[in-house]
């Protein structure tokens, strides 16, 4: 396969409804179609964080791949787990949760985990692996968690935080891939998409032909 612009690139599905992903694969160069699994995370128990992050991504590619409109599509599908104290965390699932989740989190450290998956439809290849960010939290008070909260966005996300949004701010340290915790590893869907025998650069090389150097 060619994978010029208008082959692979142009069939190029994102299968997750994560405003946060889409933004860093078009940051990137990419600009994928979305197109939302619909799997019900909540029915896949998994110990292992990595685990249950990586099958948690095939379930959501792979619906996404058999649908009969993506039958040329090359489909990646993406989750994220939290693994703090031992215990894996997906999104809260109310306010009140995020909030404990909080008094958990604050001061400590968590590690990120967010599972890849990918599969090129048209040669029905697959390929996939979980990549692992730790991360550094602030120690919150009681007052800032509260407005944290409050603002609504940690029940959207995974651990109940973000490092690209209003939660960057309690941050105070990642080690690993910084996009890994925004949820998607831009190195290795690269390295995934070379399991397939597809290039990276060519996803992007029509949109970013004239760019300066």
């Amino acid at each position: 396969m060619s994978g010029t612009p208008t082959d692979w690139a142009a069939r190029f599905v994102l299968a997750s409804a994560s405003p946060a992903r889409l933004a860093t694969l078009r940051s990137a160069g990419a600009n994928p179609r979305v197109v939302v699994s619909g799997v019900d995370e909540s029915q896949v128990a998994l110990a292992d964080p990595a685990a249950l992050a990586l099958e948690l991504a095939r379930l959501k590619c792979t619906a996404v791949a058999e649908l009969p409109e993506q039958d040329d599509a090359v489909v990646l599908g993406c989750d994220s787990v939290l693994e703090l104290g031992g215990e894996i965390h997906g999104k809260p699932a109310d306010a009140a949760e995020a909030v404990r989740r909080w008094e958990r989190m604050r001061g400590r450290s968590g590690v990120l985990h967010t599972g890849h998956w990918l599969i090129d439809r048209r040669t029905d290849r697959t390929a996939g692996a979980a990549a692992a960010t730790t991360v550094h939290f602030a120690d919150l008070s009681d007052a800032e968690i509260a407005a944290y909260v409050a603002t609504g966005e940690p029940l959207h996300v995974a651990g109940a935080f973000t490092v690209d949004g209003l939660g960057g701010a309690f941050v105070t340290r990642i080690e690993g891939d910084h996009h890994n915790v925004v949820g998607v590893s831009l190195p290795l869907v690269r390295d995934l998409l070379a399991e397939l025998g597809l290039s990276w650069t060519e996803v992007w090389s029509s949109r970013c032909a004239g760019r300066p150097a």
